[in-house]
């Protein structure tokens, strides 16, 4: 068995020592750039992380692309590159679900409890009372309920807020008013003051928080965008703090990452931008992940996880 690897926001060789210690069996290459099929041993799996068509030129014997992280796209833009008979599978979790759910949980009580406004007083040496907000009047709506999404609708619930949740599919969840497709997602976006924007990038997702989405808004309505930064158009949020709808956002992707120095973002106080640390793929869950499920489909077993191409998730 021979498996290749390849990304490039991780140093390699704390990942081929794990792999090697959970399948012993198989053979580990890094992918480089610059690589050509003749530099590269036919790979039975990869496990990779935001690949370029060129690792997968050659390898007429793949039976599974492992994705190191939650979501797909960059992947699913490689098209035709990867073979239709390939099984493109994600992580289930891997640690990142409770990550999400501290992130936005911090995020939105941030906001709630006013400690932004609190922070920026201390830089000017302010000790000042401020009202506090009222949670009745602070709906938080998750955009997306799949299995990030729920981590965090369950986080969030423990802190009473009233809680609404919107996905493709109709989902039934306790504690949280649920709503599905397209005709109720207007009636969802009306009632939500605090919107947490969780879903995979798709063609039908992508510009989802544009200006005709956010104004549905109630005046006054908070963003915190953790999925992925093309489902936000950026001048349109802006536009839309400027003016007093939105309050602010928090944001941990963009579209471009790094944010470039020029960007307008970071010259507007009332966004906060962390450079995508919501959720980190935790290395010793995954490989167990991966190697437990390389097992499974060598013994000709069926696996979770496996992508919806049509669907993009």
């Amino acid at each position: 068995m021979q498996i290749l690897f390849y990304s490039p926001d991780n140093k390699p060789e704390p990942w081929l020592a794990a792999l090697a210690q959970a399948l012993p069996e198989a053979g580990v290459q890094v992918w480089q750039q610059g690589m050509t099929a003749a530099d590269v041993q036919p790979a039975d799996y990869l496990v990779a992380w935001q690949p370029p068509a060129a690792m997968l030129a050659g390898q007429a014997n793949l039976k599974a692309l492992f994705n190191l992280g939650a979501g797909v796209d960059a992947i699913l833009q490689l098209g035709d590159a990867l073979p239709p008979q390939v099984s493109l599978v994600r992580l289930d979790d891997a640690g990142m679900a409770v990550q999400m759910a501290e992130y936005v949980s911090y995020a939105i009580l941030r906001h709630f409890r006013r400690f932004d406004a609190f922070e920026q007083q201390a830089q000017q040496q302010q000790w000042r009372f401020l009202k506090p907000n009222d949670k009745a009047d602070f709906s938080v709506g998750i955009l997306g309920l799949g299995v990030l999404g729920s981590r965090i609708a369950e986080a969030v619930q423990h802190f009473g807020f009233p809680l609404r949740g919107w996905s493709r599919s109709r989902k039934d969840l306790p504690g949280i008013q649920c709503f599905a497709g397209d005709a109720e997602l207007d009636d969802f976006l009306r009632g939500t003051r605090i919107l947490v924007c969780i879903l995979p990038l798709t063609a039908e997702t992508a510009q989802i928080l544009s200006r005709s989405r956010l104004e549905m808004l109630p005046r006054g309505a908070y963003l915190i965008n953790v999925a992925r930064g093309a489902h936000l158009a950026e001048s349109d949020l802006l536009a839309l703090i400027k003016s007093g709808h939105l309050t602010g956002a928090m944001l941990d992707v963009c579209r471009t990452e790094p944010l470039p120095q020029q960007h307008p973002f970071w010259q507007e106080p009332r966004i906060t931008l962390t450079p995508h640390i919501a959720a980190m793929t935790l290395r010793e869950e995954s490989v167990r992940q991966i190697a437990g499920k390389i097992r499974a489909l060598e013994r000709g077993e069926p696996i979770a996880g496996i992508v919806d191409r049509s669907k993009g998730y």
